[in-house]
């Protein structure tokens, strides 16, 4: 009677009591959650937390989580990226492939300036979506996708694209609804820096790259002191992050498709640094010479694509993926268009951005080396008590950032569990053993007797 007791302890004790998914009590009136705040700096590199001085963002972090490393998707661009964070999604699940897409089938295109059509975003549920059917309300400031009635809705109040407004206009917006109606629980936010002077100067120029990344860092002060205002700090969760990092260009790494291949043998849906391409006419030719274009420029058909990238079960991915390496640009003729890009493959560190989380349910103090960007979905859905929709990630590695749960997920439990059944069953049967030869020593001494047939007497000394 024992054993079964001794493992409901050792269950207890790995989960925590709020982790571990227990017998509930029907009648019980479920809270409402914490709300919680999503923002996104735009290409902000992960190791520019290490070469530039940002004390908000520091002491912002040092009060909370901060993941070192975010191991975003592929393609490593904005809309993909911004989606698998809502999602929980890779970019050949969630249907937003690139910056610039193309639907064989119905013929339609995608672009950042004409998306706005259900049709690219309705392969997937974000966060908000759940977060309304579930009785809530939500709240954005011109996060990708929160002002497209996808599954016929947006978030309940949002802000249409305009990059004239400025950050503390959209602050202001989504905090004010979130202190204003209770019934919303999640807010998104997204600025477009530190992305757009990357592109522009490259993230090697330390001199306005440090401008720009103190703006960003003010922001952040401007943040954490909107909500002291509203007395929202410290008693909603927050998480800043971004999609992706930045590599530095030059004119020097250029790659020119028509220097390989005569234009009207192919069409260009996506260029730089993964170019999507339709084939004209004999598509192995095409692949050929595309193939043998440029060492510094790798090309795959559809259903070559790596696994690891995740990117090939997709109608709208193209026959033909061209992938530059780490610091190239590909374009069809001409120069180099922009200092720094992104979109490269999503090993290389410089892809990657960082996360910091802070509020009552992160831990004060916590750093984690990495995280993949599909996690951050189960971790939100946890936050605000939403079911998960089918996604990619987990929250095993996740939960380390949370206050009220262990770091050990199911197969660790078990590996507990067990090896405390085995440790247990060992010492009983050391136990019976030990009571054994106990019980054999302390029998009583009994003199041994002679036969009496036996002639030789004993030995006398």
């Amino acid at each position: 009677m024992m054993l079964p007791r001794i493992m409901l302890f050792i269950l207890a004790g790995c989960c925590g009591v709020p982790a571990c998914e227990g017998v509930k009590n029907d009648t019980e009136t479920k809270p409402s959650p914490t709300p919680l705040l999503l923002v996104s700096f735009d290409g902000f590199r992960a190791d520019y937390l290490k070469k530039y001085t940002l004390p908000n963002l520091q002491k912002f972090f040092s009060e909370g989580v901060l993941v070192d490393h975010l191991t975003n998707v592929f393609i490593t661009k904005t809309f993909p990226n911004h989606y698998s964070l809502v999602t929980g999604l890779y970019a050949e699940s969630h249907g937003i492939l690139a910056s610039n897409m193309y639907d064989s089938a119905t013929q339609k295109k995608f672009s950042v300036v004409n998306d706005s059509d259900p049709f690219w975003w309705n392969e997937a549920t974000p966060i908000w979506v759940t977060a309304q059917e579930a009785g809530f309300k939500t709240t954005a400031a011109m996060w990708p996708g929160t002002d497209i009635p996808i599954q016929n809705q947006t978030s309940t109040h949002f802000l249409h694209y305009d990059s004239t407004v400025t950050f503390q206009e959209r602050l202001e917006n989504v905090t004010g609804w979130l202190k204003r109606d209770e019934a919303v629980r999640f807010g998104a936010l997204y600025w477009e820096e530190p992305d757009r002077s990357g592109h522009r100067y490259g993230p090697d120029n330390t001199t306005e790259m440090a401008r720009v990344l103190k703006e960003v860092d003010e922001h952040v002060g401007l943040l954490v002191d909107r909500l002291t205002r509203l007395d929202l700090w410290g008693r909603i969760n927050v998480i800043l992050t971004s999609d992706h990092g930045m590599a530095q260009c030059s004119q020097e790494r250029l790659i020119r498709l028509d220097a390989c291949l005569p234009p009207q043998n192919y069409t260009v849906v996506d260029l730089t640094p993964v170019a999507a391409i339709i084939p004209h006419g004999d598509p192995a030719l095409v692949y050929k010479a595309l193939s043998e274009c440029h060492p510094h420029m790798k090309a795959y058909l559809k259903e070559e694509i790596p696994d690891r990238l995740h990117y090939r079960n997709n109608e709208r991915i193209q026959p033909i993926l061209l992938v530059a390496d780490e610091g190239w640009t590909i374009v069809q003729r001409g120069d180099l268009p922009r200092l720094g890009d992104h979109g490269y493959d999503n090993s290389l560190p410089s892809m990657h951005p960082f996360l910091a989380a802070h509020g009552p349910a992160f831990l004060r103090g916590q750093r984690l080396e990495e995280l993949s960007s599909v996690d951050v979905y189960p971790l939100m859905c946890r936050l605000l008590g939403l079911p998960e929709r089918p996604n990619n990630g987990s929250l095993a590695r996740a939960r380390c950032m949370l206050a009220s749960e262990s770091c050990m997920g199911l197969p660790q439990v078990l590996g507990i569990v067990i090896g405390a059944l085995l440790v247990l069953t060992t010492l009983t049967c050391l136990m019976a053993i030990l009571k054994t030869r106990a019980s054999a020593a302390s029998r009583p001494f009994a003199r041994l007797q002679l036969q009496e047939d036996d002639d030789d007497d004993p030995l006398i000394g």
